[in-house]
């Protein structure tokens, strides 16, 4: 029996759920089909709320042990991993529920299973029954990665997936990888009293951010004993009667280092391989990955993609944003707009953190944009002196004539937060002039803005205020 369907959504996880809500929303019959064990997706059950769950407890646990940076005498501070990850599932399972709650009851068919494409109109489910839909939404995430590094492959390891079900305190890890994944992980590890080596590929680590931004992250782990090698090159991973032993070059030489357990933090790739997408004809890079257009669509127009199955941004408020355009575009909703690279937001939750949006340098240069840029460090702030938070810097970016903002940068104790200082005024393509007609009360972290803008204040001309 064949059934038919205006959207069919293949994957419930955020891109997939927000497509169908919105799709469903327009009147349109929705189908979400899901294979997998559980309900939620890949953020809710194994990504961003769990790891930073154990993320803000080990935060806590490092607040507790440094507390004699505070005057302070606390004794006995210490993991206690089995309660530590019985809160974590207990949280997250409210988060679960809800959604396959959502999911359950929403104004469309949750359809429970994997499908396949059989021809650019119909999917195949598990049972042998038939969908056809006269659009489609691929929205299956993403999975952990295996490179061809020697002895991967024949050697036990971790991955994120492991790490965030751990009920105890692991002696030693070896951190394959210094990417968001890898860092925020192996400061977690440090953290909770694991001697953390990562073995980093690139010459810094968090390649897909500034070197500077990445040089305070590494000085901050440094100062918390974990190790980071970078710039080097693996040439042999194998099992040891101890655990794991690691050799890669490094400055000339061969560097051996041996660990309890391994983590891959290689990286993540689509997951895609049981799609059957070439009998739809959607085209896909070598990695698997859907290539689509600005308004989600792959080189089968009926055919869409969002989340980590096409990027280029792993995400998840850029994975509902393509999955709500996807369906609306899908619905020839009129006066949409393609997601803006220059509104970009990212976060890093390290500590400290970091938090990105908009334009940078290299971005602006390319643009042919003549801008300034501005910066203010924390170790030169009240508030962030007061409270033990040193590290880092706010760097803002604006057009050298107008002053209107372009992008920022910020490093530091709640950079996560702090960023967010920006979200709007970027919206409003807003200058810095008129940041600083906004009350900023002091002694707070976010104050810390208003020294690099008077600066650039000083560079630009003052025009119309914003919304004037």
């Amino acid at each position: 029996m064949k059934r038919a369907y205006d959207f069919v959504v293949i994957g419930g996880g955020s891109a997939g759920f927000n497509a169908a809500r919105v799709a469903a929303g327009l009147g349109r019959r929705v189908a979400v089909v899901e294979g997998a064990r559980r309900l939620s997706g890949l953020c809710i059950l194994r990504g961003c709320m769990p790891s930073k769950t154990l993320i803000y407890s080990a935060e806590v646990l490092h607040l507790a042990r440094t507390g004699r940076n505070f005057g302070l005498r606390i004794s006995g501070a210490a993991a206690d991993m089995p309660a530590m990850h019985a809160r974590k599932k207990r949280i997250i399972r409210g988060f679960a529920d809800f959604r396959a709650k959502q999911l359950e009851t929403g104004d469309f068919d949750l359809i429970r299973s994997y499908a396949r494409f059989v021809d650019p109109h119909t999917v195949e489910l598990g049972d042998g029954r038939h969908i056809k839909g006269s659009h489609f939404l691929v929205s299956t995430g993403s999975r952990v990665s295996v490179p061809p590094v020697p002895g991967l492959d024949t050697t036990p390891f971790w991955t994120s997936d492991d790490v965030l079900d751990l009920d105890f305190k692991p002696r030693s890890v070896i951190v394959m990888g210094g990417g968001i994944v890898g860092c925020e992980l192996a400061q977690f590890l440090g953290r909770i009293g694991t001697r953390v080596c990562m073995v980093q590929r690139s010459s810094h680590i968090l390649r897909g951010y500034s070197a500077k931004a990445a040089s305070v992250i590494r000085r901050a782990f440094a100062d918390e004993g974990i190790e980071v090698v970078s710039d080097t090159h693996v040439t042999g991973i194998r099992r040891t009667k101890r655990g794991v032993s690691v050799a890669f070059r490094h400055g000339g030489r061969t560097v051996h280092r041996q660990a309890d357990h391994l983590l891959n933090a290689l990286g993540r790739e689509p997951d895609t391989s049981r799609l059957s997408l070439e009998a739809a004809g959607v085209k896909t890079a070598s990695n698997g990955r859907i290539l689509a257009n600005r308004w989600q669509q792959t080189n089968v127009p009926h055919i869409y993609a969002a989340g980590d199955c096409c990027g280029p941004h792993e995400i998840v408020h850029v994975a509902n944003q393509q999955g709500e355009l996807a369906a609306r575009h899908s619905s020839g909703v009129r006066g949409l707009r393609p997601l803006d690279d220059a509104m970009l937001l990212s976060v890093v939750f390290t500590d400290p953190q970091i938090g990105r949006i908009g334009l940078h340098e290299g971005d602006l240069e390319k643009k042919g944009v003549t801008f300034s840029t501005a910066s203010h460090p924390f170790s030169d702030h009240g508030k962030s002196i007061l409270m033990d938070a040193n590290y880092g810097y706010v760097k803002i970016l604006a057009d050298r004539g107008s002053g209107r903002i372009r992008g920022a940068e910020i490093v530091g104790k709640d950079a996560g937060e702090l960023i967010h200082c920006f979200t709007t005024p970027l919206a409003m393509r807003a200058t810095v002039h008129d940041m600083l007609e906004a009350p900023w009360y002091h002694p707070t972290l976010s104050e810390i803005v208003t020294y690099p803008l008077e600066a650039l204040a000083g560079k630009t001309r003052r025009g119309a205020p914003c919304g004037r």
